[in-house]
């Protein structure tokens, strides 16, 4: 990210980046200090989905709201953090599904609930969906379809070739992907992945290094007066480590 988002920023004259930083930690979770790396590299929003309580150092900064840190909406309430922020007059919202993944309270509901309530409310809305089902992901684009910007999917780190436009005027993509070394399983070294399928026994999971390096990426251009998408395309970049 460091070689490549300053880059992007300028060529592409982007007015915001937002970033799912929930394994920037050596794969697991978030600390202040990565956080701090991260924005310093030029994103403005780190969203974030079930790996954000794995650095206990986080949770102090989710409690203040010190940074423009989300965690999912529909955790249930009393979790430390929020689930939503406005930032340059943009709603940026991190839901998770439920689908092969924990029992939270329903996305879907929690979403419904927040557009009701939320006065006042900005035209662009974007949704980070931190899904494992393309299922689960393409039916949260379709039922927001027309209400919000966006609906942005996350969490199985590879980057799906279905970016469009819904029809009503929401940009969808079912996992934008992820940052990291592309010989890789989902960003983790392949040995250590194969060794959980063959034996069935646990092992830590190591961040994959060496080689070359991928970053991916999805390019928006919304209406501010309408909070309609007008286009949406994938941005994937490769540099050497």
């Amino acid at each position: 990210m460091r070689a490549l988002l300053p880059g992007l920023r300028v060529s592409n004259a982007l007015d915001m980046v937002i970033a799912n930083g929930e394994n920037a930690s050596g794969g697991f979770g978030l600390t202040p200090e990565t956080a701090e790396e991260i924005f310093d590299q030029g994103v403005d929003v780190i969203t974030s989905g079930n790996h954000i309580w794995d650095q206990k150092e986080i949770v102090p900064i989710l409690e203040e709201e010190v940074l423009p840190i989300l965690r999912p909406l529909n955790y249930p309430q009393g979790a430390p953090g929020r689930g939503f922020l406005v930032w340059k007059d943009v709603l940026v919202v991190n839901l998770m599904g439920r689908t092969f993944m924990q029992a939270l309270d329903c996305p879907f509901h929690a979403m419904d609930k927040l557009l009701a309530e939320l006065n006042p409310r900005p035209k662009a809305i974007v949704v980070d969906f931190h899904a494992e089902a393309t299922s689960e992901m393409g039916a949260m684009g379709w039922y927001l379809d027309g209400r919000v910007s966006a609906v942005l999917g996350t969490h199985t780190h590879v980057g799906t070739v279905d970016a469009r436009v819904l029809p009503r005027g929401t940009a969808f993509v079912s996992d934008v992907g992820m940052v990291g070394a592309i010989n890789s399983v989902i960003g983790s070294d392949p040995e250590d992945v194969i060794f959980r399928f063959l034996t069935q026994q646990p092992r830590r999971l190591n961040v994959a290094s060496g080689g070359p390096l991928r970053l991916n990426s999805v390019l928006m251009e919304i209406d501010q007066a309408t909070g309609k998408a007008l286009s949406i395309e994938r941005v994937d970049r490769e540099v050497k480590e």
